[in-house]
């Protein structure tokens, strides 16, 4: 098949399927469902603010929003009880939880397994059968799974890992329902600006410089990614490294 009328089929994967995306109302996520979107899918954004959520859906024409507090069981299934049927779901949800294991409160810490490897198997949960057998899940992990650092990342470098291998045995224990993970590294979206305060300038500076392509990848980017692991109907048990060969260096 030609290289382009293979893309377009690749696209066409998402017409008329429904999407539901945690995470969606910015970056990552965002990005992705605007993107599914373009394709023909009917999109459905679940964030922690209700007015973002709600500006994302109206300003981009997405099927729906709602809110949900992933670190709360209850809010997760109240956020998906009234969706029907859900072909894809993507997992983006997770804040950048750093800290030093020696000198961060436990609680705070925990928030990394909460925010992913719990909320990720509530949202599941919580679909059920609801989700389509011919459908795929996305997690999400990140380049700390591969090149953990000493500045406070050990347990989010270990939840990020632990995102992938749950991803590989759930791609088993649910098939045929496809199950992939993305795994961005220096992405531009806001999470980064939070995450970094006012030393973000001088950060990415000093990063750019030591990156294999010298930028940092843009949230449109990662987000084709995760619409490529939808539509994609013969990836899974995979992490997709997004990341600009960041990993490599």
């Amino acid at each position: 098949m030609h290289q382009t009328s293979f893309a377009q089929a690749l696209s066409s994967n998402l017409q008329d399927q429904r999407v539901v995306i945690f995470g969606g109302t910015s970056g990552i996520g965002l990005a992705a469902a605007i993107q599914a979107k373009t394709a023909g899918a009917s999109v459905i954004v679940i964030g922690s603010n209700a007015e973002r959520a709600q500006q994302a859906a109206e300003e981009h024409g997405l099927a729906g929003w709602r809110t949900a507090d992933v670190t709360r069981s209850e809010s997760i299934y109240s956020a998906v009880a009234d969706i029907d049927h859900v072909d894809h779901l993507v997992l983006l949800a997770g804040t950048f939880v750093a800290g030093r294991v020696m000198e961060a409160e436990i609680d705070y810490l925990r928030r990394a397994f909460e925010e992913r490897i719990w909320a990720s198997i509530h949202a599941i949960r919580a679909l059920g059968e609801k989700l389509s057998k011919n459908g795929s899940i996305t997690f999400i992990s990140g380049n700390l799974a591969d090149r953990p650092n000493a500045y406070g990342t050990a347990v989010l470098a270990a939840a990020s890992a632990a995102m992938e291998a749950m991803a590989r045995g759930m791609a088993l224990e649910l098939a045929p329902v496809r199950v992939n993970t993305l795994s961005p590294g220096p992405i531009n979206t806001p999470i980064l600006g939070k995450a970094l305060g006012d030393g973000r300038d001088a950060f990415v500076a000093s990063l750019e410089q030591a990156l294999p392509l010298h930028r940092l990848g843009s949230a449109e980017e990662a987000g084709n990614a995760v619409v490529f692991l939808m539509a994609n109907t013969f990836m899974n048990g995979a992490v997709l490294n997004i990341d600009g060969g960041a990993r490599l260096v």
